[in-house]
């Protein structure tokens, strides 16, 4: 099934479609941020004025409601470790609920019950990869996939971690076939940033590939579609460590991102792309010093009203012919997962509680 395409967004003051809205203004700046990349209030006594503002933990807690109620759909089947099995029906899944349940946990403080749901998905997903036995025995059927070290990285980013695995990986890191991947420039920022999670040195800069992707070349912002902008966001998450480091974003390019992330939230919203609108927020979330609330809160408001009444948030609102789309799992469960993720760290980032900085490791959190 594919979503309807993406409707023309505005054009740049020098760029040459007719037609579309006028370009938002470049938004306000929040104040600046702390040591730790994460906004905080100019006044650090007076906590960042909510009111009247989408209830991110609300839609949160719905999210995590809804997944944690289908946490027995996130499973890796019995056809993972076969040769001729798709990473994308098996792999992808778990992989998707560990690292943005790691992300939710990394946003909330130890003991909430955002956090606490969040911590028992990922030990689901854990589990599901054999306590990270399977992650030895797909490398070794795969010595040079990288998709298995992507997955195993948002486990280590919680302190899971398989002693034996990791060993093998680091033979297989220091390789010279490792180290000169066909990989897309995007696709190499998530190996290094996963080589980084996981505690090995990353086997080049990021700024090269960085500098490769159609983010990295400020392009014309008229010429924002779905897939550069699923790449775009993947880009921001990879360079900050999903969030967790919005410093490392190039000032050209948050700059970039903070004029024309409004306006592209706009097109996303009329083309009731959710899972896009979600993502893109969680950029907007990551960026050095990210939009006002107000530029992001009609988004905010829209996602929050496409929500069902039990917390799935479904992809797209309607399909290419304009046919209701069924809100079942497997339309559900990525976007339910990105605005749960987008709304704990947007959350975060306004009330600058950094609680990624002093989280529990899985291992040494209850259960």
């Amino acid at each position: 099934m594919t979503p309807p395409p993406l409707p023309a967004p505005p054009p740049a003051p020098d760029g040459p479609p007719r037609g579309g809205t006028a370009p938002r203004r470049p938004t306000a700046l929040t104040p600046p941020t702390g040591p730790t990349g994460l906004t905080r209030p100019a006044d650090p006594t007076d906590p960042a004025d909510t009111t009247g503002l989408t209830d991110l933990d609300a839609v949160a807690g719905a999210a995590l409601g809804w997944l944690s109620a289908h946490r027995p759909d996130f499973r890796l089947g019995q056809r993972a470790l076969e040769p001729d099995a798709d990473p994308n029906a098996s792999w992808k899944r778990v992989g998707e609920l560990a690292q943005l349940c790691t992300c939710v946990r990394r946003s909330t403080p130890p003991g909430s019950p955002l956090h606490t749901a969040a911590t028992a998905l990922v030990r689901h997903a854990w589990q599901e990869a054999g306590d990270g036995a399977l992650f030895l025995d797909v490398q070794r059927l795969e010595p040079n996939a990288t998709y298995p070290l992507e997955v195993y990285a948002a486990f280590a980013a919680s302190g899971l971690r398989h002693p034996p695995y990791e060993e093998l990986v680091g033979l297989l890191v220091r390789t010279r076939s490792w180290r000169t991947p066909e990989l897309l420039p995007n696709r190499l920022l998530g190996v290094l940033n996963s080589e980084h999670r996981a505690g090995f040195a990353p086997h080049g800069p990021m700024d090269g590939p960085l500098r490769r992707t159609w983010l990295g070349a400020l392009p014309e912002p008229w010429l924002f579609e779905k897939t550069a902008a699923y790449t775009l966001t993947h880009v921001v998450f990879h360079l900050t460590d999903w969030g967790h480091r919005p410093d490392a974003v190039p000032d050209d390019i948050a700059a970039y991102l903070l004029t024309w992330l409004p306006p592209w939230l706009d097109t996303c919203v009329e083309a009731e792309q959710w899972d896009l609108c979600g993502e893109l927020l969680a950029v907007a979330a990551s960026l050095p010093r990210p939009p006002a609330p107000d530029a992001t809160e009609e988004a905010w408001a829209a996602l929050a009203a496409a929500q069902d009444g039990d917390g799935a948030v479904p992809e797209v609102g309607r399909g290419p012919r304009g046919e209701d789309v069924p809100h079942v799992f497997v339309n559900c469960y990525h976007s339910t997962l990105v605005t749960a993720f987008a709304a704990t760290l947007t959350a975060a980032r306004r009330t600058g509680h950094p609680h990624g900085d002093d989280r529990h490791t899985l291992r040494e959190a209850p259960a």
